[in-house]
């Protein structure tokens, strides 16, 4: 499976690293990589898609070969939403396309998916592990109010998010981890042996945090009601150690054309089950190729 590449630029003259797979009449599909992820996350699920897809993928700014914005705010929902629709015209010009997205992959391309300028663009979307940061604040005040056992359940997985905040911490623990010490903590938590090695992993985790910091605070101080300009696929993780379902609880009243998925998989079920996930993912840009 070869793959072509290319740099695309940014609207602040970022430089983002782009391949594409596949035949180009396809229909296309980009996909969108988390942290501490960068796009070779995919190539499992990519080696099944390319046989229906026009398939694009990208390191978003701060990890893989994309570049590093040395700004915090460089990092905002609004600027990561510029870069996806950036590579979609540099790659796809005004062609509409399909979309998928894994973790913060996910949380940042809501903001394009409930871009009202965008309807038309983006045929469909499927949304694993990442909710909208709008969504997820009011899902977060409803549950505080009426169902806190939820709340804090959902707390307990985020703990996290908390940690990266302090300016120091992230950068000085992605120091200790050596790229196999990475790939064993995935394995663990996938129940998988077969996880390929990130040798990036350093500079993903400790760059890759400023979307943490750029986005959370603010977006969950103040929500803004958005809403799915396209079909969403939420394809629900049930033993992700990281974002519960709960979170996708409430995700209908943001979507017209919503169906949900569930896979009986760990957060990294791209790497551990990429057939189950592409298949998902496959299923429902059909359903939705010529609406």
């Amino acid at each position: 499976m070869q793959a072509q590449t290319q740099w695309v630029e940014t609207s602040d003259c970022q430089q983002l690293y782009v391949k594409t797979w596949g035949e180009k009449t396809a229909p296309a599909l980009i996909l969108l990589h988390g942290y501490p992820d960068n796009q070779e996350v995919w190539e499992r699920v990519i080696a099944v898609l390319v046989q229906d897809f026009y398939v694009v993928s990208y390191d978003v700014r701060g990890a893989g070969q994309s570049s590093i914005p040395k700004s915090i705010r460089a990092y905002s929902l609004a600027q990561l939403a510029a870069d996806l629709m950036a590579v979609a015209h540099a790659v796809l010009g005004q062609r509409a396309f399909h979309l998928a997205a894994h973790d913060w992959g996910s949380i940042q391309s809501w903001e394009a998916v409930t871009d009202p300028d965008l309807k038309g663009r983006i045929l469909s979307y499927s949304s694993i592990s990442g909710p909208c940061l709008d969504h997820a604040a009011f899902s977060m005040r409803k549950q505080f109010s009426e169902n806190k056992i939820k709340f804090f359940k959902q707390m307990r997985k985020s703990w996290y998010i908390a940690a990266f905040q302090l300016p120091a911490l992230a950068p000085t623990v992605w120091q200790f981890f050596h790229p196999e010490q990475w790939r064993q903590v995935v394995m663990r938590l996938e129940r998988d042996q077969d996880i390929p090695v990130n040798p990036n992993i350093r500079k993903d985790g400790r760059y890759g945090v400023n979307l943490y910091r750029a986005n959370f605070l603010p977006r969950l101080l103040k929500p803004r009601q958005r809403y799915a300009i396209c079909p969403v696929q939420a394809i629900v993780l049930k033993y992700d150690q990281f974002v519960g379902a709960e979170l996708i609880d409430e995700m209908p009243r943001w979507v017209d054309d919503f169906q949900r998925v569930e896979l009986a998989a760990n957060h990294w079920a791209i790497l551990s089950q990429p057939q189950a996930v592409a298949t998902a993912i496959r299923d429902f840009a059909y359903k939705h190729e010529n609406q």
